[in-house]
């Protein structure tokens, strides 16, 4: 199914650069193609992330590992243990000695451009899936010490570009595959500890270095060869060597330093006092300084505070990092958000002055900022716990007993969060973007009052990939389309974020959810919305948890703010102090009817292109024009 919506985006991607280039470069197409670009640019993600997050299925991950391999973050690029070029390919899958007990995805496979697989040292079953041959770019494969079974496919003799073949320690059988004698690259075979049989392909022994012992291979019988190369003795023999003349240049500094502490305390001790010797752990100062009205605290004090950051203690997770519940020494609840790229870019200072921006957002709506700390190795944000937890929560999470949210709550927590952002937008100097407005992301105080949190946080973070699309942070679903075909974002990209946790206050449902396929719909909240809003069916877009508790006249006032606000071009959504007012009904019904007239315009237009089609117009004429447009973007 997700492959049908990958083709199917794909090709109306060609229908739209046709059509851009016979249109003159008109400015409806130029918004549809951007439309559908950055849709695609959406189908990609999760189409790598579906294949990732099946791996990580069917490795039998425990529900602490991989936390942040999550199909709704918007790119699997920046999950841990995954690693991308500057095209956001997926190069490297690195899982060694982790647990898993499970087998290995076949849908693996559709990494096209993967070069590194490593799981070595792990409890894999199961057979090595064919799929993996179809891994092209692939130089590196790592499987060594599981419990792998059956033959060695012969698939892998498909991966010309492959340097390093790990499979010791397994349980394989068979004989090895002739096709891996074909692999010219390879300079490492690793196949002990197996139960293969028969021949080695005499190909094989050319391999710079190679393993064939503990097994039923003929190395010698035909071919005067050992079954192991001589490379490996020579390796542990430096290795030795070299282990012991550290060894004994250790132990000569250890003696001296032993030597000098037991001098400096005799020395004391003979002057009539006894000297202490104080060791100054990086992260376990508490220096007390005063920054603002924000405290620095100790690491150790955050630690503590957190049961040393145990899971059972994590309220969430995000682009930005994980947050914990924590209890301080007096009693206070807090929440500690452990940033997870802990390299502020420019340092310490830097990021102490990013702090000192966020501490001085002071309004009802926004998330206070109590503390921070900050060591070689971590950086952390302390703020109040919210005890009513997120809107996402509430909306998506309850448990058994626990009230959903009703109408006017919404109401009031969609104004508060406006409120929120008018203030970062248009009334702190430098302004603050947000960058992933969500559901998630807005709180709820002890009377379910809106406080927006994690903003300013983009600029706390280290990105340390270059590329323009890597640096996009946010949610899938919540990304407005410019910000994610140009990674540069603005107030009007946060409006776009608004708009789509409007449609999330209103129906209850994920920005994006992959379940809706199921049922040929639109995987995109938005899109979905937008058709049933064109049916009039707003009976079927409310929560059902609502049951029909809910004004109808203010459910269509707020979906139409929510598209008002999730226009594709930026320049057209208000500003959120416009927001506000809309949200208060002043200026609506003008803005809305102008709204219609545009987007009547884009679907007749929409029609046209599609009409054009079935009639089987020849598009070969643009053909040459489309692969130029398609090219380096």
């Amino acid at each position: 199914m997700l492959s049908k919506m990958v083709l199917g985006y794909a090709f109306l991607i060609l229908v739209y650069i046709s059509s851009f280039v016979a249109s003159d470069f008109q400015g409806t197409d130029c918004d549809l193609l951007w439309h559908v670009f950055s849709y695609e640019i959406y189908t990609n993600y999760a189409f790598l992330g579906s294949a990732l997050f099946s791996l990580r299925a069917s490795l039998n991950a425990s529900p602490a590992q991989l936390l942040d391999w999550n199909l709704y973050q918007v790119n699997p690029c920046t999950w841990s243990h995954v690693t991308c070029d500057s095209n956001n390919n997926v190069t490297s899958v690195t899982l060694s000695s982790m647990g898993f007990s499970g087998i290995l995805s076949p849908k693996i496979g559709v990494l096209k451009t993967l070069s590194t697989l490593t799981l070595q040292g792990n409890g894999i079953t199961g057979e090595i899936p064919t799929e993996l041959g179809s891994l092209s770019s692939l130089t590196n494969l790592d499987l060594e010490n599981n419990h792998l079974t059956g033959a060695i496919p012969s698939s892998l003799g498909n991966l010309k570009k492959l340097q390093f073949l790990l499979l010791s320690q397994n349980n394989l059988s068979g004989s090895i595959p002739d096709s891996i004698a074909d692999i010219l690259s390879l300079n490492n075979l690793q196949l002990s500890s197996n139960d293969l049989s028969g021949p080695v392909p005499h190909q094989l022994f050319q391999v710079t270095k190679y393993n064939f012992t503990g097994n039923k291979l003929n190395c010698g019988t035909n071919y005067s060869h050992s079954c192991v190369s001589n490379t490996d003795g020579k390796g542990t023999s430096n290795e030795s060597k070299l282990g012991m003349i550290i060894g004994i240049v250790g132990g000569i500094i250890g003696f001296i330093i032993f030597g000098g502490v037991l001098f400096l305390i005799y020395k004391g001790r003979h002057k009539g006092y006894q000297r202490e010797i104080y060791v100054d752990v990086a992260g376990e100062v508490d220096r007390r300084i005063a920054f603002g009205q924000l405290k620095r605290f100790a690491w150790r004090e955050l630690q503590l505070a957190t049961d040393s950051f145990s899971e059972k203690n994590v309220l969430g997770q995000g682009g930005f990092g994980k947050v914990y519940k924590g209890v301080l020494s007096d009693g206070t609840k807090v929440a500690v958000k452990r940033l997870t790229d802990h390299e502020s870019p420019g340092g310490e200072q830097a990021f102490l002055r990013e702090v000192e921006m966020i501490s001085v957002a002071v309004h009802k709506n926004l998330l206070r900022l109590m503390g921070f700390c900050t060591t070689p190795s971590e950086r952390l944000l302390v703020y109040p716990f919210m005890q009513n937890l997120s809107v996402a929560y509430r909306l998506r999470e309850v448990k058994p007993g626990e009230a959903v949210l009703n109408w006017p709550t919404r109401k009031r927590v969609a104004l508060g969060t406006a409120r929120g952002l008018e203030y970062l937008h248009e009334h702190c100097n430098p302004k603050i973007i947000h960058r992933d407005v969500k559901a998630a992301n807005v709180l709820l105080d002890e009377d379910f009052e809106a406080v927006v949190g994690d903003f300013g946080l983009a600029k706390l973070v280290d990105v340390r990939r270059t590329n323009v699309t890597t640096q996009v942070r946010g949610t899938m679903g919540h990304i407005a389309p410019e910000y994610l075909s140009t990674g540069k974002s603005s107030e009007r990209t946060d409006v776009f974020g608004y708009g789509v946790m409007l449609l999330e206050i209103v129906t209850g449902q994920r920005a994006i959810d992959f379940s809706r396929l199921e049922e040929e719909d639109d995987v995109l909240l938005l899109d979905h919305v937008k058709k049933l809003q064109r049916e009039k069916r707003l009976d079927a877009i409310v929560d059902q948890n609502l049951q029909r508790n809910y004004n109808s006249q203010e459910l269509e006032m707020m979906i139409q703010v929510a598209l008002l606000c999730t226009q594709p071009s930026p320049e057209e959504r208000p500003i959120m102090s416009e927001v506000v007012r809309l949200l208060e009904g002043q200026g609506l019904t003008e803005r809305w009817e102008e709204w219609q007239q545009v987007e009547i315009t884009r679907t007749e237009e929409y029609e046209r292109m599609h009409r054009r089609f079935d009639l089987g117009e020849d598009y070969s004429v643009y053909n040459h024009d489309a692969i130029e447009l398609s090219g380096g973007r």
